[in-house]
């Protein structure tokens, strides 16, 4: 299959698999406006080079035209396919930084922790409320066959994350009361 890529590439596929030509700039829009949610949004810079990397490889096109455009090659959506086919779903690492700072709460007062989970839940609202434009941007184009059914149903995974994650802080915020 040749030389192995990172995921940020077979994200960067992935998101040139909906038959438009973008540039660099409009690409990292893309992966701004939806992987941010789910997946670490790629820098400008790791756009451009991984664009370049996949340029190489004849995985995508790059137009003559100014400013550059790209498109996933034939050879691209083949790679992405195989990718999909034999990568294994792996666990995913949480890297929780709330998470971290409860475990360690005990080396502040305990208000502080509540406030840093107030905080969170806030955002948390902020974010699910983001999402949710996502999603009802999606509407009308996410029926079974539709080019949108599998964005939509991770919006739809990535809103009951939201709402699971709301809960756990609210449920977590009530025992640290309890403590007091």
């Amino acid at each position: 299959m040749g030389q192995e890529l990172p995921v940020t590439s077979y994200a960067l596929l992935g998101l040139l698999t909906f038959g438009d030509e973008l540039t660099g700039y409009e690409l990292k829009q893309r992966a701004d406006s939806t992987l941010r949610f789910y997946w670490r949004s790629p820098a400008m810079s790791q756009v451009y080079s991984e664009l370049g990397r996949l340029a190489d490889l004849r995985l995508v096109r790059a137009s003559s035209s100014e400013p550059t455009r790209y498109r996933i090659t034939a050879a691209g959506r083949r790679r992405l396919e195989t990718w999909m086919r034999t990568s294994p779903a792996r666990f995913p690492v949480l890297k929780h930084p709330v998470a971290l700072r409860l475990l360690m709460g005990h080396v502040v007062d305990i208000d502080e922790t509540i406030a840093m989970l107030e905080e969170y839940a806030v955002a948390l609202a902020e974010r699910r409320t983001q999402l949710q434009a996502v999603r009802d941007s999606l509407g009308g184009r996410d029926a079974p066959g539709e080019p949108f059914r599998n964005p939509a149903l991770v919006a739809d995974w990535g809103l009951a994350h939201y709402e699971s994650e709301a809960r756990i802080t609210a449920e977590t915020i009530s025992r640290l009361r309890e403590g007091r």
